[in-house]
């Protein structure tokens, strides 16, 4: 079972750096864990040092040098390294206490994973064994004990600091690094510790959730130690695809391995068939790993009545966390210290930029308002109503659960082509007392297609966060470019909450032909699919509801089928268009003259704007936020009379 907070005993402290010690998680031999809360009612581990150790020259530079190489490191799969004071008379550090059992924990107690949850564990490791990699860290330490199965995914704990604690955070003669059973078999021989060293021991680790077997068996070190060397590991059972790849990770020559990025990919494309299968066969799944892991993630979220808020701490939901007892009296846990001021460089301009930025057609007058142009990075003089550069210059970087958690529910794959932006990134930070969200991008300036498709992903994600975190105190996000000719630019601005649908598309609202969106167009082509028979069962109750609604707000209470005007199923259908995610919905009726065709489409496209709005906000994964009405007349020719998007329907 999880570790719960257990009371103070005398001599604890009652603050340890700026943060309230309420309680303890656990000790080892080399410090103890201690529950605390910041000023904001964030919860906090601190692993504060033992005297002895912190009398100890030697140690306290190898802690100070660890705490500064996982600062370097930053990942949706990795823990976050909040503070740490190396200089104090008793050293300690401060990462986000975060929830659920370790791997070992959960499989001692419920047994081996399997399907799409063994596939997000993969996915999830390897994509922060990838970070820690592309950071030029090394773990070193991979095994059950530092990986928790926390209520958002996976996360890799300790990568470096547990070897400083314990003295064998430098290569020295007769000082072997890692844990029997998950050390490379290089390691074993000549004492190298690298990268491949990590992914020997990824494959290890999976094998292990996948069996529930150790993959080399246990019994004495030397015993353990001859077969990782020359024995064959025990994989049976486990999934063919995903054993091709842990066998590659546990090849006996390092050069043979793949490298742990390769394996997020691979892993996240086989997590992508899961998803697909789960869903339905014919789904189109957003292959970023932050997706698909919290799309097939379903660990419960666990809490403690020994958390108590500060005194003055707003009323909400109390974050769910609870840390496994044997990564937190053997382990401690670090990730990326987001730097205050990470914020990308600005260029310097002399003229007014022009802006991208749209609102979208479920947005607020503030996200209209926003519209107008700024002014470049540090000479706007800014609405305090509107974001504004000025406030994104004082965001900052993640501090509690649902903040760092942000970046994994927005996916950490691709957001944008990666042949038309090679050198795409994000830095999301956070202004509590605005409730905004910035998401600065660099890379390539972004074309206004770009910056639609970078705003819908920050929707989503936004939105699928709120659903673990519902009192996540943010409304809205901002888009700067910081990549833009003239300077950062703010390209988009929008309200995840009231633009439901998370629509994108720039709508105006003062056309001429009521009705019409002028952004896009219902197609020929785009009908002809949707006359193709769906199989897919959400497809085919939304057309059934559709038809019975606009079918019954038609008719009333006639019963006369020879009046002209008689709708039924025969002369009215509602289909889609996958490829432009469009619901259409016609009827066949040439006799009806222009007046009934338009009295109907007004009918029918309010319905089928309800429609497509209630799904988009019921489930993320309802592609269609644009609906057409058609009739179609003597020549079986059709007329498209209205066309609009699911935002610019009252909820």
């Amino acid at each position: 079972m999880p570790t719960r907070v257990h009371p103070a005993r005398p001599g604890d402290p009652a603050r340890i750096g700026p943060y309230r010690i309420i309680g303890r998680l656990g000790s080892g031999g080399m410090g103890t864990v201690h529950a605390a809360l910041d000023s904001e009612g964030l919860r906090v581990a601190i692993k504060l040092i033992h005297p002895a150790q912190a009398d100890d020259d030697e140690f306290r530079a190898r802690f100070k040098r660890e705490v500064e190489v996982s600062q370097r490191v930053s990942g949706p799969y990795l823990v976050p390294l909040l503070a740490a004071d190396t200089n104090a008379a008793t050293p300690w550090l401060a990462t986000e206490y975060i929830p659920g059992p370790t791997l070992g924990q959960h499989i001692t107690a419920n047994g081996p994973l399997s399907g799409a949850r063994l596939y997000a564990l993969a996915a999830g490791t390897a994509a922060a064994l990838a970070a820690v990699h592309a950071a030029g860290v090394v773990h070193r330490d991979v095994k059950p004990a530092n990986v928790i199965l926390a209520s958002s995914g996976p996360r890799v704990l300790d990568f470096g600091i547990a070897h400083a604690l314990d003295g064998t955070s430098v290569t020295r003669t007769g000082v072997m690094t890692g844990t029997t059973g998950w050390i490379s078999p290089e390691s074993y021989r000549t004492g190298t510790a690298g990268p491949a060293g990590d992914i020997f021991a990824w494959g290890a680790l999976i094998a292990y959730a996948a069996t529930g077997r150790l993959p080399f068996g246990s019994g004495a070190p030397d015993a353990v130690a001859f077969r990782v060397i020359s024995g064959t590991p025990d994989t049976a059972g486990m999934p063919d695809d995903l054993l091709a790849l842990v066998t590659s990770a546990l090849a006996k020559a390092p050069a043979d391995r793949p490298s742990a990025a390769m394996l997020a990919e691979k892993c996240t494309a086989l997590l992508a068939i899961q998803t697909t299968q789960a869903l339905q066969p014919e789904a189109d799944i957003a292959t970023t790993v932050g997706n698909l892991v919290t799309a097939q993630w379903d660990m419960p979220a666990l809490d403690d009545p020994a958390w108590q808020a500060p005194a003055g701490r707003r009323k909400g939901r109390t974050i769910a966390v609870v840390i496994g007892a044997a990564a937190l009296s053997g382990a401690l846990v670090g990730g990326l210290l987001f730097q205050a001021d990470s914020h990308p460089g600005t260029k310097s301009s002399t003229g007014s930029p022009t802006f991208l930025h749209s609102p979208t057609a479920g947005a607020t007058n503030r996200a209209q308002s926003a519209a107008r142009s700024h002014s470049p990075a540090g000479t706007s003089k800014d609405d305090p109503g509107e974001a504004s550069l000025t406030a994104w210059k004082e965001s900052r970087p993640a501090r509690t659960p649902a903040e760092n958690d942000a970046f994994g529910a927005m996916g950490t794959g691709a957001w944008l082509d990666p042949v038309a932006y090679p050198d795409f990134n994000r830095v999301i930070t956070f202004h509590r007392r605005r409730g905004e969200v910035y998401v600065a991008t660099s890379g390539q300036e972004l074309s206004p297609v770009a910056v639609q498709e970078v705003a819908s992903t920050v929707c989503l994600g936004l939105q699928d966060l709120v659903k673990s975190y519902p009192d996540f105190p943010y409304n809205e996000y901002i888009v700067v470019d910081t990549a833009h000719e003239e300077g950062p630019s703010i390209v988009w601005e929008d309200d995840f909450r009231t633009n439901t649908a998370c629509s994108t598309s720039i709508q105006n609202r003062s056309t001429p032909t009521a009705g019409q969106d002028s952004d896009w167009q219902p197609t020929k082509s785009g009908l002809e699919q949707a006359q193709i028979p769906s199989t897919d069962k959400d497809e085919i109750r939304v057309a059934g509801q559709t038809v019975n609604s606009i079918i019954s707000e038609w008719q009333g209470n006639s019963r006369i089928i020879d009046d002209p005007n008689w709708l039924d199923h025969d002369n009215m259908s509602v289909g889609f268009a996958r490829d432009e995610a469009v619901m259409y919905i016609w009827a066949d009726k040439p006799e009806w003259d222009e007046a009934t065709r338009d009295r109907w489409a007004a009918l029918a496209a309010d319905t089928a704007c309800q429609a497509v709005l209630t799904e988009a906000q019921a489930r993320k994964e309802w592609r269609y936020a644009q609906y057409a009405v058609i009739v179609v007349d003597d020549a079986g020719s059709s007329t498209f009379l209205r066309w609009g998007s699911a935002g610019s329907c009252a909820a």
